[in-house]
């Protein structure tokens, strides 16, 4: 994997990330690939019928005591919500209505967005980019955590606690990591998120509105879907920055777990990447993955060789924009 340092401690690296080069390799001898690369007709549908789901739970929640309120949150709602940002997540790469109609797919997003309660699509768009394009980048890459995050989460007690509260971790970090001026897609999302929640309000009161938000932190803190966040990018294996999980839990979260492969390929869409793997077997095959979300989450929080520091990281120097 090139020169290491050790800087801190996290894993300072001084290569260019892993995925760039496996992508001209593959797609020079699998061209083929390019052609897995556009919108997905079915993920529209999809969203749509998760997205009126939640709103006819709305309905059938407003009457619920308390207890199953947040019952209902975590083992259901929550689901759909986490699903959805995943969903966001594809969306991100303009992969519902395709390149061309890029507004398209940003408002899609917005309405993807209803039901997990708080505003997040817009933002999520503007940081993810970098995320790709520096992949560990110091300052740029905000999915990395801050020093203090590695320095005091650092006991199984402690990271279970910052499993729970990873919501709250990933909402405020990029204004401290790498802060950008508040666009307009923000601004519109935000508008159209709480004009839809003082709706659902006004028409079945506050237990709806609490459902959906509280589904959303539910399950995407400790969880065993908010495994991924854990089994993407942190090292379980020194030298590997990238991991894929190949289990059912995928068939939720619009085959996230492909995640090697769609950081080679990220303008394919989540259902074609399973595809991606099949063609170019021999660069995955052999590459470690891991098996189960839930043993993730275990794994990390009570090996003690593994907490928030474990992540690489590069520095990068700014692309030119086009």
């Amino acid at each position: 994997m090139g020169n290491r340092v050790t800087r801190g401690d996290f894993e300072w690296v001084y290569t260019e990330q892993p995925h760039t080069q496996r992508r001209k390799e593959i797609l020079a001898k699998y061209p083929e690939i390019k052609t897995l690369m556009g919108p997905d007709p079915h993920l529209k549908w999809i969203v749509s019928g998760m997205v009126f789901t939640q709103l006819l739970a709305c309905y059938l929640v407003k009457d619920l005591s308390w207890k199953w309120i947040f019952f209902w949150a975590y083992a259901f709602g929550g689901c759909i919500n986490h699903s959805l940002t995943l969903a966001i997540h594809d969306i991100s790469h303009n992969v519902a209505f395709g390149n061309k109609q890029a507004r398209w797919n940003r408002w899609f997003a917005i309405f993807a967005n209803l039901p997990v309660g708080v505003p997040y699509s817009a933002s999520f768009k503007k940081y993810h980019i970098d995320h790709h394009r520096y992949l560990g980048g110091d300052s740029l890459d905000v999915d990395i955590p801050t020093d203090f995050e590695g320095w005091f989460f650092c006991t199984p007690l402690r990271k279970l606690l910052w499993l729970f509260l990873q919501p709250l971790f990933y909402s405020l970090r990029p204004l401290y990591v790498n802060p950008k001026a508040i666009t307009r897609m923000e601004i519109l999302n935000a508008l159209v998120q709480f004009s839809i929640d003082l709706i659902i309000y006004y028409l079945w009161g506050l237990k709806p509105v609490i459902y959906l938000i509280a589904g959303t932190i539910l399950c995407l803190g400790f969880h065993p879907i908010s495994g991924h966040f854990i089994a993407e990018h942190y090292m379980f294996l020194k030298g590997y920055e990238t991991y894929s999980y190949y289990g059912p839990l995928n068939w939720l979260t619009f085959n996230v777990g492909y995640h090697m492969e769609h950081h080679d390929f990220p303008s394919i869409p989540g259902c074609r990447l399973p595809m991606v793997k099949k063609i170019a077997a021999e660069y995955y095959d052999n590459l470690p993955h891991h098996q189960s979300w839930i043993r993730v989450l275990w794994d990390f929080v009570f090996d003690d060789t593994l907490g928030p520091y474990s992540r690489v990281k590069r520095l990068c120097k700014l692309a030119k924009e086009s």
